[in-house]
Parts: C-alpha cells; sequence; structure tokens
C-alpha cells in the first residue's frame, strides 16, 4: 500500500511542479499536509491518501490514471466535482450546497478527505489574502463546519471553529480564549472536589460507570452568550460532566440507575430546577435519552452533569438520536444511514469495504444556472421541470435546453452538476405530451393549468364556430343531440367537443349531418356516424375550376391534405373523397402521382384566389445542421424575422452523423414567406440541408 501512495505522490509532484500558495511555497505541501491529515488523525487507510494526491494533481488537468484501484478512482471523480463547487451564494443556500458535497460523495469516504482537505486549508488561513479568507471562512462556518459535526469528526469541528471564530471575530476570540486560560486552573480544581464524593457513594452503590468530562470551545461559549443574552460568567455548562452508567439493556433497571445517580448528584450539591431537561421520563421525538441537571457546589460555581445509560449514549451519537439531530441542524431520514456508515468506517477502517457502504440517497439532483445558481430537482428530472422551476413562464415557452453547452430537447434527463440553459419561444405553447416529460409536481400543475386554460380558450371559439354555422343552416342543437353525437364519436367531456372544433380535428359538416339524419329519422351511415353530405355540387372530372379562399381554408366543401400540407401560392389539385368532400393537395405531394394516375376521374382543378386572405397555413421543415451551438438561436432568429408563428421546436442528435436534426413546426400565411425562411435558414453557416416535409 505505500507503494500506491508513493506512485500516487509521484505523479502529484510532476503534475504540481511549479505551482505555488499564496505565500510562494510550492503547493505539494498543501497535498503532503492533507494526507498527514488523512492518515495520522483520521486513520484512513492507503486508498484515501493516495486519493489526496491525485485529486491534486487532476482537478485542473485531467490525465489518465490507468492501473489504479476503482475505488481510488472513484473517490478522485467525486474529490474533483466538489472541487468545481462555486457557491453564488453560501449563506442562503448552505444546506443545499451541503446536500450536494455529499452527493458528489458516491464513494462515502469523499466527504471525510474534503473536510480534511479543508482542515489543512483553516490551518494555512493566514497565507490567503483578506478575501480568500472571507470567503473560506464563511465557506467553513456554512458547509463544512455542519458536516463535520454530521459525521461524527467534534475534534475537527471543534478546530474548525475556533479558527473560524479567530479570524471571524479576534477581539471576542482573544476575551473567551483568555478567560478559559486564566480559569483553567480553577475549572481542574472544581472538577476534582466535584467528582471526588461522587465516585465514593456511586462504587457504595454499586453502580458501574464511564465519566466523561469535557470543556466548551471558545467558539460554542460565544454562540451561547449570543444565543442566551449573557456574559462569559452566565454560561452555566462551559463545564460539563456526563455520568455514562454500564447496566443491561432492561428499560426498567435502565431509568432506576439514572434517577439514583440524580438521587447522590442532588443530595451532594444545589440543584437549579429550572434547568432539569427530563428526557428520560419523555424521550425527545427523535428518541433521544438522558436527564441534564445543572448544580451549584459550596463556591457558587455552575457545572452541567448529563446522566444516561450506555445504551442512550450509544443511540445519542450514532443512531437515530444522533447528538446533530437533537441539536437542530438540519438533517433527512435517508442520510441517516449513510452518515452513521461513514461514522462506522472512521471508527474501523479496517473492517470497512468500500463496496459495503452506500451510496448517499439521490431522490434529488442538483444543476446549476449558467450564473452558477444552485437549483434542486427530483431525481429524473428534465430540462422542462427545470425551466418551470426556474419560472412558470419559462417553463410554458420552453423550446429546448442547453446542458453543459450542448443543445438538447425538452424532455432531456437531468444529472447533477449539470449547467443548464433554457430556449424559449413567444409561440410555443403546452402539449399533453409534455406531461410525460417532467418528474417535478410544480411543472405537472403548471402545464396541466395551461392545458386546461387552452381547452376552455380553443371550447369558446369552437362553440362560437359552430353556433355561427348553425345559425346559417337554421339547425337546431340541443342537449339531446350533442349528448348523442358525443357518445357515437366517443368524445367524453363538452369542453373536448368544442376544442377539437377549433382545433379542427372535428369538421362542423359532421355535426350538420348528423342533426339532419336525426330529423330525416334514417340516413346512411358511415362506422357509427352518417356520411357527411358536402354541398359543393360537382360531377367526377368536372372542368369546373374550385376558388379556394385562403382565409376560410376548411369551409363546407374541401379540406387541406394533413399528407402535404399546402400552403397560400402552392400549385395544389383536388381529390374527391368518398365521405370528407374535396382534399386540396400540393401537386409536390409524395400521394399525387398514385392518386392521379388511379383515380384520374376524381381530380379536381383548384386555384387560390387572387391574395391571401389573412389565414395560417401549418408547415413542417426538417433542418440538418453540424454540431454547433450557434445554429439553433440563428434559426430562431430567422423565423422571428418573418410573418411567422412557432408552434413547435426539437433538436435530436445524430451521433453517428455527428449532426444536429432540427424539426421546426410553423404557421405562415403564404408560400412566398415560407420561401423566404427556408432560404435565410439555408443561409446560416453550418447549415447542411433545409427540407419542406
Amino acid at each position: 500500500m505505500k507503494d500506491l501512495v508513493n506512485k500516487a505522490r509521484e505523479i502529484a509532484l510532476q503534475a504540481l511542479q511549479g505551482v505555488v500558495r499564496s505565500d510562494g511555497s510550492p503547493f505539494i505541501g498543501h497535498a503532503d499536509a492533507v494526507a498527514r491529515i488523512v492518515d495520522d488523525e483520521l486513520g484512513l487507510p492507503a486508498e484515501c491518501v493516495a486519493a489526496v494526491y491525485l485529486h491534486e494533481a487532476t482537478r485542473t488537468n485531467p490525465m489518465d490514471l490507468a492501473g489504479f484501484p476503482a475505488d481510488v478512482l472513484t473517490m478522485v471523480d467525486g474529490l474533483n466535482k466538489i472541487a468545481g463547487i462555486k457557491p453564488k451564494d453560501t449563506r442562503l443556500e448552505a444546506e443545499n450546497y451541503k446536500k450536494l458535497i455529499v452527493q458528489y460523495s458516491t464513494d462515502p469516504r469523499v466527504a471525510v478527505i474534503k473536510i480534511a482537505d479543508r482542515l489543512e486549508i483553516m490551518r494555512s488561513l493566514g497565507i490567503f489574502p483578506k478575501s480568500a479568507r472571507e470567503q473560506k471562512i464563511l465557506e467553513t462556518l456554512m458547509l463544512y463546519i455542519p458536516l463535520a459535526h454530521q459525521l461524527g469528526l467534534y475534534n475537527i469541528k471543534r478546530e474548525l471553529e475556533d479558527i473560524y471564530f479567530r479570524y471571524a471575530d479576534p477581539e471576542q476570540y482573544r476575551a473567551i480564549t483568555n478567560k478559559l486560560k486564566a480559569t483553567e486552573h480553577d475549572r481542574e480544581r472544581l472538577m476534582t472536589e466535584f467528582i471526588e464524593p461522587l465516585k465514593q457513594k456511586l462504587s457504595d452503590a454499586g453502580i458501574k460507570y464511564k465519566l466523561k468530562v469535557r470543556t466548551k470551545t471558545a467558539y460554542s461559549i460565544y454562540r451561547k452568550m449570543q444565543v442566551q443574552k449573557v456574559p462569559f460568567e452566565g454560561v452555566f455548562d462551559v463545564f460539563a460532566i456526563r455520568f455514562i452508567i454500564d447496566c443491561e439493556q432492561d428499560h426498567k433497571k435502565e431509568l432506576e440507575l439514572c434517577w439514583k445517580v440524580f438521587g447522590y448528584v442532588t443530595e451532594e450539591y444545589e440543584q437549579d430546577t429550572k434547568r432539569l431537561r427530563d428526557w428520560l421520563t419523555t424521550p425527545r421525538p427523535n428518541g433521544y435519552e438522558s436527564l441534564h441537571i445543572t448544580v451549584k457546589n459550596k463556591r457558587g460555581a455552575y457545572v452541567e452533569v448529563q446522566i444516561r445509560t450506555k445504551r442512550m449514549d450509544y443511540e445519542a451519537e450514532n443512531g437515530a438520536a444522533a447528538h446533530w439531530a437533537y441539536k437542530g441542524i438540519q438533517h433527512e431520514q435517508s442520510m441517516d444511514r449513510w452518515l452513521e456508515s461513514v461514522r462506522y468506517a472512521l471508527e474501523h477502517p479496517s473492517e470497512a469495504k468500500p463496496e459495503d457502504l452506500p451510496e448517499p440517497p439521490k431522490q434529488e439532483i442538483f444543476v446549476f444556472t449558467p450564473t452558477g445558481e444552485l437549483r434542486i430537482l427530483s431525481a429524473g428530472a428534465s430540462v422542462l421541470d427545470f425551466a418551470f422551476n426556474i419560472h412558470s413562464n419559462v417553463g410554458i415557452h420552453c423550446t429546448g435546453g442547453l446542458i453543459n453547452g450542448k443543445a438538447v430537447p425538452i424532455k432531456e434527463k437531468l444529472k447533477t452538476g449539470d449547467t443548464v440553459e433554457i430556449l424559449t419561444g413567444k409561440n410555443q405553447h403546452p402539449s399533453r405530451t409534455w406531461l410525460d416529460w417532467v418528474a417535478t409536481s410544480k411543472a405537472r400543475t403548471k402545464i396541466k393549468q395551461e392545458l386546461d386554460a387552452e381547452e376552455r380558450k380553443a371550447a369558446k371559439d369552437g362553440r362560437e364556430i359552430l353556433e355561427r354555422r348553425l345559425k346559417n343552416w337554421k339547425l337546431e342543437w340541443n342537449d339531446t343531440l350533442q349528448m348523442e353525437f358525443m357518445k357515437a364519436r366517443k368524445i367524453s367531456t363538452v369542453l373536448g367537443l368544442y376544442a377539437s372544433i377549433a382545433r379542427e380535428e372535428l369538421d362542423v359538416n359532421e355535426i350538420k349531418a348528423f342533426i339532419q339524419q336525426k330529423a330525416e329519422g334514417a340516413a346512411e351511415t358511415h362506422g357509427d356516424l352518417p356520411v357527411v353530405d358536402h354541398t359543393l355540387n360537382y360531377s367526377a372530372g368536372s372542368d369546373e375550376i374550385i376558388v379556394i379562399n385562403a382565409k376560410n381554408v376548411k369551409g363546407l366543401d374541401y379540406k387541406l391534405a394533413k399528407c402535404c400540407n399546402p400552403v397560400f401560392g402552392d400549385d395544389v389539385f383536388g381529390f374527391v373523397t368518398r365521405t370528407d368532400g374535396i382534399k386540396i393537395h400540393r401537386i409536390s405531394c409524395p400521394n399525387a402521382a398514385q392518386l392521379i394516375e388511379k383515380y384520374p376521374y376524381r381530380i379536381q382543378k383548384v386555384v387560390w384566389q387572387d391574395t391571401a386572405g389573412g389565414g395560417d397555413f401549418q408547415v413542417t421543415l426538417n433542418i440538418t445542421s453540424e454540431r454547433e451551438q450557434a445554429v439553433i438561436s440563428q434559426v430562431m432568429d430567422v423565423v422571428g424575422q418573418f410573418r411567422t408563428s412557432l408552434r413547435s421546436f426539437n433538436v435530436d442528435h445524430n451521433d453517428r452523423a455527428g449532426t444536429f436534426e432540427i424539426s421546426l413546426r410553423l404557421l405562415v400565411p403564404s408560400n412566398t414567406e415560407l420561401d423566404k425562411v427556408i432560404s435565410q435558414i439555408s443561409a446560416i453557416k453550418h447549415i447542411l440541408k433545409v427540407k419542406r416535409v
């Protein structure tokens, strides 16, 4: 294992040659110091020490590390990702950034190594310029001190706190540390005087116990002074004693012994009853059990005493009632097992195997905006989820995105660490398929709201269209007829019925024919519905020329064919169908040759009216381009220059050809305007092909 560390250090030595720290010393000194903390102070295995050196060697200069164990490479990858985190606002987003550090710790030891790295930085804080010091002490306070506490690294946590305090408020730090030094002899004497009579009584009672004593750090004392608004002398638990009773795990017996110890203590010393905390009779919600009392000796000095059994102490330090939890540091149950496994690995390094350590919980992913703002989304979230997380209007008009600079469609899934930029279009609107592409409740709710609003608006328009036509036809349309028609067409809601009219999915002539046949009592049917009786008087092969009104393309007698989507100005012909009147096709339609050859007697001559009537025609363009990010925004710019409306915009990647495959669905007033769009898009650099579908 020593060879593994030496090999890793040699790589770091070469990679960091000439690199210096703020004081001009070789940067390899930082790696050496962190390695010593990981090895000597934390007792982690050689793989972790090697990861320290390889992390420093590769964090800015990626290199091939073939030959190193897989778990070492996993730790290096995690450390490099954490090093790349640049908190935009540590104070506001501390809890989220702390979660991100844990998320990057695929091997749980990564978080521990990162804390060791931060400890070395804090120990060397004096070499950094003032601006860098301020950022590092803020990050340490908000991120690394709470994380060290959660991982049970209490000694490191206390050292980080005191270094932070020394730089953040040097005057208060000096005042408190000087008072601690001045009263150190008094505390030693107090401890001896306090413990001796209790030792004897407990021994005589046959109670086996372990005693823990501790003095609060300068920072902890300062925090108590701030919260309780008292001077140094008013902090009662500067000095604390904990009795840990060794007994069988019988709850009744445990309670009996704890209260016995309580009795001996309060017999010997005066109790402050206001500061009694009985978490034996009523444990805390997280399961914490202990008895806390504050007593005063004959000299008038206050001491906090904690009484618990060995089982209670273990649960408080390692289980669901861990110290960090009951102290109010935010945590989630999903992290508890992961954190406990890390603490166990620290305490039993020879027993802990990397493959046995659980990965951190992954119910969330952490992604960034282009400005570095951190956003948290549900695992499985897409570009569309991210857009709605930014703002509802951004989500509604989202046409795609850039992930780490790469163009992707709106349904692309995100992963932790991605930087995401959203592309929008003013004419973009949600469709029902969007619901299949989102994982967050916010996005799903907003999409449904927008779809419902569009459905209601379309239904209103559809009702007006139908009422206007019925008035012209002088036909009645009552609730009974409406329900019968909906049942026959398998339309579930009235809103859906009228919205389908507005979206031209349902021809009002079918309703007209339905009403007429119901009135007549019998009619020829087509499936469950009567065949539409089109009012155009024509004979097969007639030379009569139909003039198409471009403003009202979907009139009583003809429809535009969906297979080729004719646009005003295209060369077109009419095809007489059996049930749908005349379908208008482009001469260049893929089906044109077959229709003309097989059914010449059903071909109808048609022409457009002299000028466009202000209508909009749907058209789809398929664009192939080289993989250049600028192409997408340039295409969008061209579309915005002309009298067109963007209905949808999708980008797919052709990995084999190395190209973008872009699909545009537009509404255009005429083929003249469409030709302008195609011409301008074709002229864009890196565009390979533009095809009208």
